[in-house]
């Protein structure tokens, strides 16, 4: 059964694979649809915390500060319960700007969701 919440085109519906949970998130994400993203992911702790978020971004070619500060608010939702926040197929402008920020040294960065799965 489809939940409404995951009707929508910025993030996918989340699925999981053993201890992670993978989403997908598409198109640019800055302060008009960044309250989206933070749903999508308080969505997925409501009903449990991950030992692994997976969010994969490679079809994200932009994201803003708000995005950042959704992306630090999940990752801080993780931690106390060891958790951690995967981001994979970050395209260069995304890279670019996590690095900027130098929030590249908080989240764990892969190629993919199997490089990903495997760390």
């Amino acid at each position: 059964m489809a939940d409404a919440r995951w009707n929508t085109d910025l993030v996918s519906a989340p699925r999981t694979l053993g201890d992670a949970v993978i989403a997908e998130a598409r198109g640019e994400i800055d302060l008009h649809n960044s309250p989206e993203l933070r749903a999508a992911l308080l969505g997925i702790f409501a009903k449990s915390v991950p030992k692994r978020l997976i969010l994969n971004l490679s079809q994200v070619p932009y994201m803003d500060s708000s995005a950042l500060a959704v992306l630090v608010e999940a990752l801080q939702k993780l931690r106390p319960s060891g958790g951690r926040l995967m981001l994979v197929g970050l395209q260069p402008r995304v890279r670019g700007l996590l690095e900027i920020a130098r929030l590249d040294t908080i989240f764990v960065l892969a190629a993919n969701e199997q490089q990903a799965l495997a760390l």
